[in-house]
């Protein structure tokens, strides 16, 4: 990894959030499975539901990539369609690991695993280099804001483990980096690996001395988990007022608090804050979790704020250091990718979710629309399932945001259909 991301002090059983990532049969399921396997988190009954699985596909060996592919769809036609999340800890970290589906037509699938991710491996088949697939999946990747990139060249052991093929893969790849603007915006490492075999996930084995960097699982050990590589403004969605109105307790009796979750950043006692949108200035008199106090609570962490103002504060409000305050806005721009079978019509009004506040919003305009294969803009007046479009909202209250390149938990929102209440877009705001 890079000094950036080794300087930084990892916390004891710290989380990583990642996910893999890359064409159809580039090994994506058979690494995860390797990984499961070779820390020994797979179950006996795990290990033996694949292994009878394996028998009747007529395999001599255990296909470990039936360790992710839930669904039974998948295990008979041996591809990834719905994300499948799994679970496994070594001495240092834990981890969770999302294996996003390949196939064009589950984009959405893969934006979804992408949300939550901080770090990405994107593998590409050692025979076939840099394809469609590769570049459609880098720049998800990098719309979504995952900030470290692993860019594992598998399969090696069918290319005879040739340096050569690796490093032209290799500079193929920074290359479309460099045009998409992900090469500099991202930490991005490069590992060449044999899933089937184990070469350089855990294991270093014999196959490619040549090889002098890091094995999969250092890296992974390695990497930063979210919120840990620079200081990030204090955002805090007021989720509920607790405010006891028939208590016995005479200590109860004058209690406010403001209940919900440190998405960014760290507030202690004694803070000035400003509760958005309406401005109001207080400092932070006490921080609780149930009868608990605390001097400060840090990112992520669910809290009881008490101010030493009476403020009118209600769900959906923002509370905020006073020196740094995101943008009050009626209008934003955004990356929506469409979720929904049913298309995105202009003439409609939809709901915007920001964090715990809502707001009605009608499309603006949508300025052009990606095509996620070749990158290019197009015009449209409509959005199906799995485009990715740059929208315009206009709505009806303000929200408190900030750029998804800023801040990714003030920067997100979802869109929902008011007639259904089904979630139909996800957005990343410009």
């Amino acid at each position: 990894m890079s000094n950036n991301m080794q300087n930084i002090e990892l916390k004891e059983n710290s989380l990583l959030r990642f996910m893999t990532c890359g064409s159809v049969d580039d090994g994506k399921s058979t690494l995860i499975g390797r990984l499961l396997f070779d820390s020994k988190t797979i179950l006996t009954d795990t290990l033996t539901n694949i292994s009878n699985t394996s028998k009747k596909r007529g395999m001599e060996t255990v296909d470990l990539s039936l360790l992710t592919d839930g669904l039974q769809a998948e295990r008979e036609q041996g591809i990834t369609i719905d994300v499948a999340y799994r679970y496994f800890a070594t001495g240092t970290r834990k981890y969770i690991i999302a294996d996003a589906p390949g196939h064009e037509q589950y984009t959405r699938n893969m934006v979804t695993a992408a949300s939550t991710a901080n770090l990405a491996i994107i593998l590409i088949d050692a025979r076939k280099g840099v394809l469609t697939q590769t570049r459609r999946h880098s720049y998800l990747a990098h719309l979504v804001g995952i900030p470290h990139i692993i860019v594992a060249v598998n399969k090696m052991d069918l290319v005879d483990y040739s340096q050569d093929d690796y490093d032209k893969i290799c500079a193929d790849y920074m290359s479309f980096a460099k045009e998409i603007g992900l090469a500099g915006a991202r930490d991005i490492q490069f590992l060449p690996m044999s899933a089937l075999n184990g070469d350089m996930l855990v294991d270093r084995l014999d196959n490619m001395a040549w090889y002098k960097g890091d094995s999969l699982l250092e890296l992974l050990e390695k990497a930063p988990v979210a919120h840990a590589e620079a200081e990030e403004a204090f955002r805090f969605p007021v989720q509920f007022v607790c405010r006891p109105h028939a208590s016995v307790d005479a200590k109860l009796h004058d209690f406010r608090g403001f209940m919900g979750r440190v998405e960014s950043g760290e507030v202690s006692v004694g803070d000035a804050v400003t509760v958005l949108p309406n401005g109001y200035e207080s400092k932070v008199k006490a921080i609780q979790i149930g009868d608990e106090q605390l001097q400060t609570a840090p990112t992520e962490q669910s809290v009881t704020l008490l101010l030493e103002d009476e403020i009118d504060t209600s769900r959906g409000d923002m509370i905020v250091k006073s020196s740094d305050l995101p943008q009050t806005v009626k209008q934003i721009d955004a990356f929506v990718c469409w979720l929904s079978e049913t298309p995105l019509s202009p003439a409609r009004t939809y709901i915007v979710r920001h964090t715990a506040r809502e707001s009605k919003a009608k499309i603006v305009a949508i300025q052009y629309k990606v095509d996620v294969n070749t990158l290019e803009k197009q015009q449209t007046n409509d959005l199906k399932m799995n485009d990715i479009a740059r929208v315009s909202f206009k709505l009806a209250q303000p929200l408190m945001v900030d750029s998804y390149t800023t801040n990714r938990a003030t920067g997100a929102f979802i869109v929902i259909d008011e007639s259904t209440n089904n979630t139909v877009g996800a957005g990343m705001i410009v």
